[in-house]
């Protein structure tokens, strides 16, 4: 590229060369640089004298911008939805239920949020047995938006040299999900549920963490952090990662906890005792926000062979593979780093029946704060 512009040195003024060459440090300034040769290609077109060059500093400005354009959306981090799940605790495809306004669903808010923060492209992980339901009350609302892509998720989807144990009913868990999506992700990506309203804020922080990652980073991961106390359901309890941090910022240990709520006005677990354990307001837990590179799916498809291995999982039928559970061992070998990012951010959602209404008031509350327009998509 540079040959090009020093091969016409002759013939174009020198300061044009030197922005030129200044422009050039990275491949992102290179789309400011097309933009000054298209200026001055049109600056030729009323100097005849430089006629012969103009075709040249056209083609190769155009070239330049395009492949740039293309660099920059590669960049764009992906968002990857889990909706493979029936609510098994509120009944019914929960992930569809209309709670705006003009029938939007939780997701389409968190998909209005990630296009506000930046994000390029967005990856649906469903079972395939309601992909007509989904294409058409979800998937068409978003063309011309966002770019979206669909995969699934199936009981049989296993490693080569594994079947499904006789009587296994239950899907294989979070990481297991977000398995599904290795051959459409190639960029940096966040991992989120569709059933949980995490508010714009949070893919904020998220996106900028994924979007600010050298190019081919490894290993450098992330989670949003929410506030225990800005994450409980009224009407019975909730599953949670208890996170633990150290002196950088980045994430120890994160437990599941699968039950948690307000016990005498103290954020409290039940643990493997039975025993219930209280926790301050403030302590950081997964809301299943994580950001990972592209790198995290050849992790997970050599555990996950490693999670199938172990005769106490197969014989479980309820057993597994957690998206923390991948994190902790990659975290405890000292793989990986997961930055925990805080946020302020009150979730809500719909854990029971009973969350439903107070869902499609908090909604419609902030759209009457301009949060949100009354029509999304």
């Amino acid at each position: 590229m540079l040959k090009v512009v020093l091969g016409i040195q002759q013939i174009v003024p020198r300061n044009i060369v030197n922005c030129f060459l200044e422009y050039s440090k990275s491949f992102i300034e290179c789309y400011k640089t097309a933009e000054l040769l298209l200026l001055f290609d049109l600056n030729l077109k009323k100097r005849r004298k430089y006629s012969g060059t103009r075709k040249i500093f056209s083609t190769f400005a155009v070239s330049i911008k395009l492949s740039t354009i293309n660099k920059i959306n590669n960049m764009k981090p992906t968002l990857l939805l889990l909706a493979a799940g029936m609510g098994s605790r509120y009944g019914g495809l929960k992930q569809l239920d209309g709670l705006g306004p003009n029938g939007e669903t939780i997701m389409d808010y968190s998909i209005y949020d990630a296009i506000q923060a930046g994000f390029g492209k967005i990856v649906f992980v469903i079972r395939k047995d309601f992909e007509d339901q989904f294409r058409e009350k979800i998937l068409s609302k978003y063309e011309g938006h966002i770019p979206a892509e669909l995969c699934f998720q199936s009981l049989d989807a296993l490693p080569e040299g594994f079947s499904v144990p006789e009587g296994r009913e239950k899907p294989w868990g979070t990481n297991h999900a977000v398995l599904m999506a290795k051959d459409v992700i190639n960029e940096p990506f966040c991992v989120i549920n569709c059933d949980d309203f995490y508010n714009r804020d949070c893919f904020m922080v998220i996106g900028k963490f994924l979007s600010e990652l050298p190019e081919g980073s490894k290993n450098r991961y992330a989670m949003v952090g929410f506030r225990v106390g800005n994450t409980l359901s009224d009407n019975g309890t909730v599953a949670r990662g208890i996170c633990s941090k150290d002196a950088d910022e980045n994430l120890t240990t994160c437990v599941e906890r699968t039950e948690i709520m307000r016990i005498d006005g103290k954020v409290s677990y039940k643990d493997e005792e039975g025993q219930w354990v209280a926790v301050g307001d403030n302590t950081p837990v997964s809301m299943n926000v994580w950001g990972f590179t592209p790198d995290y799916f050849e992790h997970s498809e050599a555990y996950f062979k490693e999670f199938l291995s172990d005769p106490k999982n197969m014989e479980n039928k309820k057993a597994e593979f957690f998206i923390p559970l991948m994190v902790n061992k990659l975290i405890n070998e000292g793989t990986s780093t997961v930055k925990v990012l805080d946020t302020t951010s009150k979730w809500f959602g719909v854990t029971y029946s009973a969350d439903r209404q107070s869902v499609v008031e908090k909604i419609q509350s902030l759209i009457d704060e301009g949060v949100y327009p009354n029509k999304l998509f």
